[in-house]
């Protein structure tokens, strides 16, 4: 059976395709992206664990 491991990542817009590129090299893959006034952007990553 698959596990996997989950992360959260603050998403700057000036910066986004950076972030999601470094993140994308250490195999991570986003699944959701959230918007809050109280938090800002926030991409929701995960990665099969090893």
């Amino acid at each position: 059976m698959q596990k996997w491991e989950y992360a959260t990542v603050p998403l700057i817009s000036h910066a986004l395709q950076e972030i999601l590129n470094q993140w994308g090299e250490e195999g991570w893959e986003l699944v959701q992206v959230v918007e809050s006034q109280a938090t800002g952007t926030t991409g929701y990553l995960k990665r099969p664990k090893a």
